[in-house]
């Protein structure tokens, strides 16, 4: 059984954003890229697949070169191989194609990707993939199990969640739940090691229509101070509501 999983490189939670003085590109100066934490459970899943179903585990990233020490931590987790498309990942689409050709190559059994990456929440790609591949489909994955060439997912839904069954090949969007936090695969010693003698195939992009264009970045507006009011003085809670926040 042959399993990719797409890995996407997001800043961590704990940096301060900023773009450049014309507002049209992501300033990456002192960011620290982590494995985005979707893509995170996708690949600790496919790992527990790899010791339990002897699966071969390969991890594709759309990216240019500041992506691979994230990459490397993804082998040191225990992927065996992995490929990096060079290119710029803006668009949604393209980057979809670039993943599917990858695919088409690879005779790929599983194809597991996050639902969504945490600095555009898009969340398309997974299902573009599907659409560029015509392989069945199914997204806010929280289960996985194989029995044969035959695969039982879980899909989360809003008031409860779905059992579905599936013939492989198959493109599975995962998210947090498809392993729990504490069974998360982190790298030790040992996987570190051997991650920095692993190769990465490097691929040079297939498509170039890039359809989207960004014409600004905008931080959110900061948030305006609060006013404590006493819950016995009533009068003054209207009188800001109407003078202030102009909402009566």
């Amino acid at each position: 059984m042959k399993i990719l999983v797409a890995i996407s490189c997001v800043p961590d939670t704990t940096s301060k954003i900023n773009f450049t003085q014309d507002k049209k590109k992501f300033d990456k100066n002192g960011i620290q890229y982590v494995i985005n934490p979707q893509d995170e459970y996708c690949l600790s899943k496919a790992i527990y697949l790899q010791e339990k179903q002897n699966a071969e585990v390969t991890i594709v990233t759309v990216g240019d070169l500041s992506v691979e020490p994230v990459m490397r931590k993804a082998l040191a987790i225990g992927a065996q191989n992995a490929i990096r498309v060079n290119i710029e990942p803006i668009d949604s689409q393209n980057v979809a194609k670039e993943i599917a050709e990858i695919v088409k190559q690879g005779d790929y059994d599983i194809i597991l990707l996050g639902k969504e990456s945490l600095d555009y929440n898009g969340g398309m790609v997974p299902g573009l993939v599907a659409a560029e591949l015509d392989l069945p489909f199914v997204n806010g994955v929280i289960g996985l199990e194989i029995e044969n060439k035959t695969i039982k997912v879980t899909r989360e839904l809003e008031n409860g969640v779905e059992l579905i069954s599936l013939d492989l090949p198959v493109v599975l969007a995962g998210q947090k739940g498809l392993v729990e936090e504490n069974q998360l695969k982190i790298p030790n010693i040992r996987g570190i090691m051997a991650a920095k003698n692993k190769s990465l195939n490097v691929v040079e992009a297939k498509f170039s229509d890039i359809k989207l264009r960004i014409d600004e970045y905008e931080k959110p507006k900061s948030r305006s101070h609060v006013v404590l009011v006493d819950k016995e003085n009533l009068d003054d809670l209207i009188q800001l509501l109407h003078e202030q926040a102009k909402v009566i």
